[in-house]
């Protein structure tokens, strides 16, 4: 490109030496997560990873995922705190991989921002880097994208895409689950990526702002706000060859119900007994802030479930120690049942699965 193509090209809004510069802030981050099945570096037109371990799998499965981190990027914005959301991005992405068994491989992300500024793209990126690396995917490529008058100079979003690879044999699934199986919480960060709209909503009806100080969160509003979304692949990993694991539910959009019942084989039932666990502060105060039931936002926030593991009863102990030992508290929420009952207020299914069905029952613990 010549010097005026290139000014005419800046003059537009798009800076390609802040992009350029932005790449080389990152690369030491992105490098850091490359093993030695990865080929090619950083900067290639396509990341390539060498998956010649395939042939070693009787039948070998790809598995893949891609999202983003929704409307919790204005948070980061408004803080102009941009560390943490790359581990939001990884978290909604490679959590979803291992839910079928597979282990991940490599991801890729996008950041679409008005304006390039190398020190917040590469913030961002050390948070995915951060991420990749202690679930052992590696960050192979990405893009950045300027798209001034589309986005205003300070805003960007962030998604990503995530490969792994599971032996047919060891896919998890509806199809493992069985009658009086043990159904396993694992506890939430907190508000995770999901939900944000709302959260954003109840602030602005309240009047408090991200800056504003809460007693009652304890804190800087969007400094709690942005605690980073909870890593479950690398401890999930350690559980996974005992094999009594049967399956996995990443619970995202949609709450603990919905979620729980697209992994569960059509005729079986779950009641998730509520005593279990007592949601944490955040969710408790943003509903007492929108006036509403903690019940009211079931089908919107984990609630402080995560993550959620069908398990076999005699294996069940074992898991939730394992977990626990890893960093990831963990406790029974409920049974799977399969004998025939009146299912009235149960959620059937979800997201276009034909799969069980699973209600909430009682009350919280307090």
């Amino acid at each position: 490109m010549t010097d005026d193509a290139s000014s005419s090209y800046r003059d537009a809004g798009v800076d390609t030496e802040a992009g350029d510069l932005a790449v080389e802030l990152m690369k030491s981050a992105v490098s850091a997560t490359h093993g030695p099945n990865v080929f090619g570096g950083v900067g290639g037109f396509a990341g390539m990873f060498d998956v010649s371990f395939l042939k070693n799998f009787e039948h070998p499965l790809l598995a893949t995922s891609t999202d983003g981190v929704g409307t919790k990027v204005a948070i980061a914005q408004a803080l102009d705190k941009h560390d943490t959301i790359g581990q939001d991005l990884v978290g909604m992405v490679v959590d979803d991989i291992i839910v079928v068994g597979a282990r991940p491989l490599f991801m890729t992300d996008y950041i679409a921002c008005g304006r390039v500024v190398p020190a917040r793209i590469a913030d961002i990126v050390a948070g995915i880097a951060r991420a990749c690396s202690a679930t052992g995917t590696a960050l192979v490529g990405g893009e950045t994208a300027e798209h001034p008058g589309l986005l205003g100079p300070d805003d960007y979003d962030v998604a990503g895409a995530a490969v792994g690879a599971v032996e047919a044999d060891d896919l998890l699934g509806a199809h493992r689950v069985q009658d009086g199986d043990v159904v396993i919480a694992m506890e939430s960060s907190g508000l995770h990526s999901n939900g944000f709209s709302l959260v954003r909503h109840i602030l602005a009806s309240r009047g408090i702002g991200y800056l504003d100080r809460s007693d009652d969160l304890g804190g800087l509003v969007g400094e709690v706000l942005l605690e980073p979304t909870r890593l479950y692949t690398t401890p999930l990993l350690g559980v996974l060859p005992g094999g009594g694991v049967h399956a996995l539910s990443h619970v995202t959009g949609g709450g603990i119900a919905a979620n729980l019942a697209r992994v569960l084989p059509v005729g079986s039932w779950v009641e998730v007994e509520r005593s279990t666990w007592s949601p944490p502060p955040v969710f408790r105060v943003l509903s007492e802030f929108a006036g509403s039931t903690l019940e009211s936002a079931e089908g919107t926030w984990n609630l402080g479930i995560g993550m959620i593991a069908v398990v076999s009863p005699e294996a069940a102990d074992g898991v939730i120690a394992r977990l626990s030992a890893d960093g990831i508290p963990s406790w029974e929420i409920g049974r799977v049942g399969m004998a025939a009952r009146d299912l009235s207020g149960f959620i059937q299914g979800a997201k276009g699965v034909d799969g069980g069905a699973v209600r909430l029952t009682g009350a919280y613990a307090g």
